[in-house]
């Protein structure tokens, strides 16, 4: 992949966290629980993540980020895809919360890196 692409690919990771921060913006679980639309938001954000990720590939994200398991990130994608209307809010949120922090953390330091 030309380091323009994982560059763009990397930003578009960055900017769908911070859009999510945005809009979790103090934002408490049960608050989140019943605001279908940043439920909405923040999902459709983590799809754009998702994609990203699995464009930029699961070696070089491991790369990238070795603290989060990229079979994970693309079983995240299968689930918002194919079973959401099974959607356990309480692991998106935790997600959200615990792991993007991290992976746009490594994404910015790894568009540094990039020529």
């Amino acid at each position: 992949m030309s380091s323009r692409r994982e560059s763009q690919r990397l930003a578009d990771i960055s900017e769908n966290i911070d859009a999510i921060d945005l809009y979790l913006a103090g934002m408490t679980f049960e608050a989140f629980a019943v605001d279908r639309k940043t439920i909405d938001a923040s999902e459709r954000c983590l799809e754009r993540i998702i994609e990203a990720t699995v464009k930029i590939g699961e070696d070089r994200m491991q790369e990238i980020a070795p603290a989060i398991p990229a079979r994970s990130v693309r079983g995240l994608g299968n689930m918002l895809r194919h079973a959401y209307d099974d959607i356990d809010l309480t692991y998106i949120f935790t997600t959200i919360r615990r792991d993007l922090p991290t992976l746009r953390a490594a994404c910015v330091a790894a568009l540094k890196d990039l020529p």
